[in-house]
């Protein structure tokens, strides 16, 4: 009887997987995965530091024999339960760091039960390299619309009303897992930490391969920096040459949004003073101290009234202007009507 390997194929592939699965450790994958791959680890975190150890401190051989042990237990268990309720026509695709042992170890089991097996040549280097290119070159291939407005304008409910209406969007924030701003990280219960940047880039690559380059990309104004990724330079060039169009409302209505929208701030008020304490050097500690005490006080109208007029609205007329000259219109919110502000921009 002889021996059934897997196909070993280049990155992308046209053809459908039932799963594409990602044996690197659990660290390997939060750094950076395939969007829509699974983590199934041959070797966890700590399995691949020991044998990493051995190789370096022992030998190659004594490292290959603990790794070999190691990775057939987890497969036996992965057998057990993960593999063990798929079908015949299940066709997993495999990758691991460079294609090499770890992908194969899998692989080779696989098709060995008779499942027809794909694992990436060249693993998750070459698909690292496949996401580089592409983002060298695929963000100019688009026109982009840009949607401006001071904080507060409800500038990512704009973009969802046009997603709403069948238009491009591309969602940086969200993709960014933060607003762009000192007070911007996403909660859900706690605050919560962004991609790192190789997977931020890998779901922009996702993202642009999902439109239609003969379509405009509406996109919020943002900076080259979101939180603590940045935009690949192909794509910031190409934004600061679009058309903008400035969305304007009143300074109330602009307060009233923002204590809807960041009301976890409210109910975590030491979180917010930790935030608010990085501004001490610009704008000193008589400020810090005024708007600690309207915290304090609850007196939110204020205080967001306060730190829009004095950081804010300065910060982000400044950038207005030097990143995005190209104001081509401007429409009044006045009644924050969403959709009639989308029937104005389609």
């Amino acid at each position: 009887m002889s021996l059934q390997l897997p196909s070993y194929v280049d990155f992308p592939n046209p053809r459908k997987y039932s799963e594409i699965i990602d044996v690197r450790s659990e660290n390997e994958y939060k750094d950076d995965h395939i969007p829509s791959a699974i983590n199934l680890p041959v070797l966890n975190n700590q399995e691949r530091e020991k044998v990493g150890t051995i190789y370096k401190q022992i030998s190659t051989f004594e490292a290959r024999k603990l790794g070999a042990s190691l990775i057939f237990h987890n497969i036996s268990h992965q057998l057990k339960t993960h593999f063990l309720t798929q079908d015949n026509n299940y066709v997993p695709f495999i990758y691991c760091w460079r294609g090499g042992q770890r992908s194969n170890s899998l692989g080779v089991i696989l098709s060995q039960i008779g499942w027809q097996v794909q694992v990436l040549k060249g693993g998750y280097k070459s698909y690292r390299h496949y996401v580089n290119q592409q983002l060298e070159t695929l963000p100019s291939q688009f026109n982009y619309k840009i949607i401006c407005g001071l904080t507060g304008t409800g500038k990512t409910q704009i973009l969802y009303e046009l997603k709403r209406r069948n238009q491009q969007i591309l969602d940086l924030e969200k993709i960014a897992n933060h607003r762009g701003s000192l007070l911007g990280q996403e909660w859900v219960g706690n605050l919560e930490s962004q991609p790192s940047q190789k997977y931020f880039e890998s779901l922009l690559l996702q993202a642009f391969q999902s439109f239609d380059p003969h379509q405009p990309v509406w996109v919020e104004s943002e900076s080259y920096k979101i939180g603590e990724v940045y935009l690949p330079p192909s794509l910031w060039k190409k934004i600061k040459e679009s058309p903008g169009i400035e969305i304007q409302c009143s300074l109330d209505q602009r307060v009233n949004f923002l204590i809807q929208t960041y009301s976890h701030f409210i109910e975590n008020q030491d979180l917010l003073k930790e935030k608010i304490q990085y501004l001490k050097s610009r704008y000193g500690l008589e400020k810090i101290a005024q708007w600690f005490r309207w915290i304090d006080e609850g007196k939110w109208q204020k205080f967001v009234q306060d730190l829009l007029v004095t950081h804010y609205d300065p910060a982000y007329r400044r950038s207005l202007t030097k990143i995005y000259p190209r104001m081509t219109q401007t429409l009044d919110l006045s009644d924050q009507d969403y959709d009639k502000i989308c029937d104005r921009l389609t």
